[in-house]
Formats: structure tokens, sequence, C-alpha cells
């Protein structure tokens, strides 16, 4: 079986593979620096209560946008798998053709969310749109080059922003809204939250497909956790919630 490991700013979010089946996905919260110990001790216990013996891990796969994680995260694998874990970072085998100015500024989920995606739907253009803390647009086309994209706040940070920064302003339960017009300041907040992000994801796609895709439309791929907060207005050709997993999966098949 394989453990594969995606450490956001806000959460790890964990899944296993038996072969090519996504047999389990469960998160921990990752806004509190853990020691190797507490991530070892809570990665076999969540294991086991979900029917999976640590025994039966094989491999694991890491992606992360925290660098402090990464030493606790490689100890943990070390003492409580008895496993060298492969860690997604500049030099290992992607199958992309990585076009930023400096390759090893790209962020390992960007690869990780393209990668999958890739190998989901091979020979497409593709825009991907991942809504975790910060929300990523990118671009890859048919001949596997990534192109880069844009980064942008995340739904969750942007509510956060407004409580924090502001007076008077509550945090609010981030829902889709189907008016323009808020009739409370809860309403303000969730409609100004809601329909920012649809016109965002809309201008970005439309632009991005403009400048790179203009002859052969490319395929829209919404994941993260709030991709289906915008089921209703149609802005993706597929939500692929598990995304980065796909991509963490293949990139250890492409280093085995």
């Amino acid at each position: 079986m394989i453990l594969c490991l995606d450490v956001g700013n806000s959460q790890i979010y964990c899944g296993v593979y038996d072969d090519d089946r996504l047999t389990l996905q469960f998160r921990r919260t990752s806004t509190v620096r853990s020691s190797s110990d507490e991530l070892g001790v809570f990665l076999r216990s969540a294991l086991r209560e979900n029917g999976v013996s640590p025994k039966n891990i094989t491999q694991v796969v890491v992606c992360s946008v925290v660098p402090d994680t990464l030493y606790s995260l490689r100890s943990c694998c070390q003492k409580y798998f008895q496993l060298e874990p492969l860690i997604m970072r500049p030099g290992i085998k992607t199958g992309l053709k990585i076009r930023y100015k400096d390759p090893k500024e790209v962020g390992a989920d960007r690869i990780a969310d393209a990668i999958g995606a890739i190998k989901l739907y091979p020979g497409r253009n593709l825009i991907i749109v991942d809504f975790g803390t910060a929300t990523t647009v990118c671009a890859t086309t048919k001949q596997r080059e990534f192109l880069g994209g844009n980064i942008i706040p995340g739904v969750r940070l942007a509510m956060d922003a407004l409580e924090e920064n502001t007076a008077q302003l509550p945090s609010v339960e981030i829902v889709p809204v189907s008016t323009a017009i808020g009739r409370t300041t809860i309403e303000s907040i969730q409609g100004g939250l809601f329909w920012s992000n649809v016109g965002m994801v809309r201008e970005l796609v439309t632009r991005m497909s403009a400048e790179v895709f203009a002859d052969d439309a490319p395929m829209v791929i919404g994941t993260g956790g709030f991709a289906h907060l915008f089921d209703s207005e149609r802005l993706f050709d597929a939500v692929v919630p598990d995304l980065i997993l796909i991509g963490l999966r293949e990139a250890l098949r492409l280093n085995s």
C-alpha cells in the first residue's frame, strides 16, 4: 500500500492507495508545527482506526508547501514506517516540461496537480483551479508543458482576513449564493466571497485561454476543498477532489 501526504498551510491531506485504487482519505490540521513522533503516532493511529495496518504501507510520497515540516515528516516515515519517503522536490521525474522562469520556484502542490491532471486527461490542454489556503490557477499544454499561472488568496483566507482585520465583520459560513445583493452583513460577506471567486475564475480562464490556447480550448479542472462550492456556476469541465493524491501516486510510479 502507498501512503500519500499532501502538506498544505492549513491541513495535511492523506490518502492510501492499494495498487491504483484510492481506499482511504483522512486529514489533520497543519497550523501547529509537529514533531516526527506526533506525526508518526497520528498517522499510525489514523490508519489503524480505518482498518489499515501500518505494516502494509510499503511506500510513502510527500508533497509539502511548508518546508519546515519536511524534516519531521521524513524522520516520521523512517522511524514509524521504516521507509524513506519520496519527496516532491526539484530534480525528481515529473513527466513535465516546466516553463517557469525558475522551475525551482514552482510549488510542489501545483506540480502534483498537473501530474494528476495529465494522468487523467492525456492529450488535452488543461487549466487547473485548486482551492486551497491559496487558490492557484495553472495552465498545462497537451505537450505536457507546465506554463505557470496565478496564485490568489483562498476563499477561507479571504474570510479570515475580513474577520481579523475589521472591527465589526463576523466569521461566516462559506456557502453558494444565488443573488448578488446581500441584505444582511452575513449575506453580504457570503455573496462577496462567492461571486468574487466566480468572477476571478471566469476571467483568468478566459484570459489564459486567449493567451496560450486560442486554437484549442482547454479543459478546466476544479480541485481542492471548495471546488464543489461552485457547482451551480458550471465553471469546470470536471471536478476532481483527490487530484493531488492522483498526482502523488503517479509521481511515485515515475520515480520507482
